[in-house]
């Protein structure tokens, strides 16, 4: 992969956030083929890290193909593949609302976990950016049984660093300097306290030492996902571990010191990144009220100005068994599944998820610009405002974007990259920033030597202008749907792939049915359609353009 589509895979996920350092390159290099048709939500693909505990990094989620007799079937016998799996695929809910999605799949004996929170960035009140990112990285502190030596003796530590906190603020807003600097000292003093009751990493260290591997999270603009994979015989374990870490979390335990560690992350990957920065003024302008507008890791002012209470309230008003599902696929019997979810997930109190306040972004009326001047490579971007991904289209969007900018045989390959020269890579895709809501088609483009941005922007425009007015030739369309469904199949041979593919659809769709019934959609897509919609799509006051000029001197 070279060095552009890294960037541009990190331009693209910026508004999605990981937990710890994973190896980012073994992702992309597997994100590349398929993200132009999947779910842009897709948990174990996302790349963009924000990285935490390094030292506890553990393998990539354990993914087990099946044996060769049950690879991906060709496409003449998807419907006995499909019904195989619906035949294996057990769901229930418990009596507090939390929804449970098993699959079996005894070929290995290992099993994939998945915790799917319906919240991300999106939701987040204004002025608090960043606390959805903020609460992901503390679910991995522990509880009070766990990551601690003593939690008796941490927590009046933990409650003193909250009021000096406040007290240090409210000095340096009344200018009381000696003040400060007495609170501070204490602030020291008291935090090296707390850090020596911290035992570090210890749910990291249990599943490790239980043969977990891939103990890792996400969170994007609409919701954030917890995962791992155990041995088979490890399931209670895993049902003690996770619902004991969403029942009896230790907000407050190294809060300060995780926020300067995301402060430091908003940094590197922001702040002194100029395709961080290009992204967040880009999708400012395309979006005027939205919260898509604002990025998931949040304002560098609004992460300082976080408190254990801000963490708390947004947990408590969103982490309810209403708004949370599981995925359990591999090796397992449902019915002991089932049972054990009623122990320890039965535990949680039922209570109404929050009430989603999130406002409807209004038809775009005219093309907004931007544009950036840093030392960098010149880079031009370009979005289009499409529907959400339970819009009736939302496939031909995926079909389009896979016409255009899907490998080497794409349009925008052959044209911008091999024939004209004009660019060194061109890609789009759906689903910018994320897909529950309308969100944007973008397109990217890197100038080659001695050429122009605007150059770009007449040839990319040219080729997403051929949609409007030349239908796709049925042998082009054929080609384009025979790798998306190939692509959405190979995704499925993975437990964890499998999981995550489960949840999104379920969540976001209102059933996991719908996944399979994406390869009818995908079918089903005709010229006209693309036509059609490329109409509707690609007009100049539904565009929004972006440009990063590279600085001389």
């Amino acid at each position: 992969m070279n060095k552009l589509t890294r960037s541009i895979l990190d331009l693209r996920w910026q508004q999605r956030c990981t937990h710890r350092t994973t190896s980012i390159l073994q992702f992309t290099k597997k994100l590349s083929l398929t993200f132009h048709r999947l779910l842009i939500s897709l948990l174990a693909l996302l790349v963009f890290n924000w990285g935490l505990q390094p030292e506890i990094a553990l393998a990539q989620t354990q993914t087990i193909s099946p044996p060769a007799k049950t690879q991906m079937p060709a496409a003449s016998s998807i419907q006995p593949y499909l019904d195989r799996v619906i035949d294996q695929l057990t769901e229930f809910r418990l009596e507090n609302n939390l929804k449970f999605i098993v699959l079996e799949r005894h070929q290995a004996p290992v099993v994939s976990f998945l915790t799917y929170a319906d919240v991300g960035g999106v939701d987040e009140p204004d002025g608090k950016t960043g606390v959805a990112h903020f609460l992901e990285h503390l679910a991995f502190k522990g509880t009070t049984r766990i990551g601690t030596e003593d939690y008796k003796a941490e927590k009046p530590l933990l409650e003193r660093l909250e009021q000096l906190d406040a007290q240090i603020r409210a000095a340096k807003a009344n200018a009381k300097k000696d003040e400060v600097v007495r609170l501070e000292a204490e602030f020291k003093q008291v935090e090296s306290q707390a850090g020596k009751l911290v035992k570090q990493n210890e749910l990291g260290r249990i599943v490790e030492q239980a043969g977990g591997v891939g103990l890792n999270a996400t969170t994007s603009t609409e919701a954030t996902r917890y995962f791992y994979s155990f041995p088979a015989n490890k399931l209670e374990l895993w049902m003690s571990l996770e619902s004991e870490r969403f029942l009896d979390p230790v907000i407050r335990r190294e809060f300060y010191k995780e926020k300067d560690v995301i402060l430091e992350e908003r940094r590197m990957r922001v702040d002194n990144s100029p395709i961080g920065l290009m992204l967040e003024k880009f999708t400012d302008a395309a979006y005027k009220v939205h919260p898509y507008r604002r990025p998931v890791i949040g304002y560098d002012k609004d992460i300082r100005n976080l408190t254990p209470e801000d963490v708390q309230k947004f947990f408590d008003a969103y982490y309810v068994p209403s708004n949370l599902a599981i995925a359990i696929v591999g090796d397992v019997n449902p019915a002991q599944v089932k049972q054990l979810a009623q122990v320890y997930f039965g535990r949680y109190r039922a209570k109404a998820k929050a009430t989603e306040q999130i406002p409807v972004e209004p038809r775009q009326q005219q093309t907004r610009e931007v544009s950036l001047e840093l030392p960098a490579q010149p880079l031009y971007l370009e979005g289009y405002h499409r529907p959400s991904v339970t819009h009736p289209d939302n496939v031909v969007y995926e079909i389009i974007g896979s016409l255009l900018s899907d490998g080497r045989t794409s349009r925008l390959y052959k044209s911008l990259v091999e024939k004209q020269r004009l660019a060194l890579n061109a890609q789009g895709f759906s689903g910018f920033p994320g897909d529950k809501y309308s969100n944007l088609m973008l397109f990217y483009a890197l100038t080659a030597p001695g050429h122009t941005l605007d150059e770009l922007a007449v040839a990319l425009r040219q080729e997403i202008d051929k949609l409007k007015t030349q239908p796709v030739a049925a042998v082009e369309l054929e080609r384009v749907k025979t790798q998306a469904r190939a692509d959405l199949l190979r995704t499925l041979t993975s437990n964890t792939g499998m999981a995550q593919q489960l949840l999104e659809f379920e969540v976001k769709t209102g059933s996991w049915r719908n996944l399979f019934k994406q390869l009818d959609e995908i079918a089903a897509v005709t010229p006209d359609d693309i036509q059609r919609v490329a109409k509707t799509t690609f007009t100049p006051e539904n565009r929004t353009i972006g440009k990063l000029l590279s600085k001389q001197g």
